[in-house]
C-alpha cells in the first residue's frame, strides 16, 4: 500500500497548486535486456497534466532507467527500462516520487 502525503510540500513559491509525495515498496523482479517493468500506484487526486518532479529508489537501480509518470486520473506509474545488455534482478526497495500540479 502506497504512502501518499498531499499538499505538504510548498517550497516552490506558488509554482504548484497541489503536491503529492509518494512512497511504496516494489520488487520488480528480473528484467531482461531491452525490456521494461512497470507498476501503477493509486494516488487520489492526481491527473493528466500533473508533473513528476523527481523519482528515487532506496536500492541501486544498476544502470536501469527509472521513471515515473502520471498515466491516468488517480494513477502514477513507476517504470524501469533495461538497456544494459543483460538481465538485471533488483532487490525489493522503496520507490518515491514527488508530483506537482502546475499553477500556470
Amino acid at each position: 500500500m502506497a504512502t501518499v502525503k498531499r499538499g505538504e510540500l510548498r517550497q516552490f513559491q506558488g509554482a504548484f497548486s497541489d503536491t503529492w509525495a509518494i512512497k511504496d515498496t516494489f520488487n520488480f523482479g528480473s528484467i531482461d535486456d531491452g525490456n521494461e517493468e512497470a507498476t501503477a500506484v493509486t494516488v487520489s487526486g492526481v491527473g493528466l497534466g500533473d508533473m513528476v518532479l523527481g523519482v528515487a529508489s532506496s536500492v541501486d537501480v544498476a544502470d536501469l532507467d527509472l521513471t515515473a509518470n502520471v498515466t491516468a486520473a488517480n494513477e502514477v506509474t513507476f517504470q524501469l527500462n533495461n538497456n544494459t545488455g543483460g538481465a538485471i534482478d533488483l532487490a525489493a526497495g522503496e520507490f518515491t516520487a514527488l508530483v506537482g500540479r502546475p499553477n500556470w
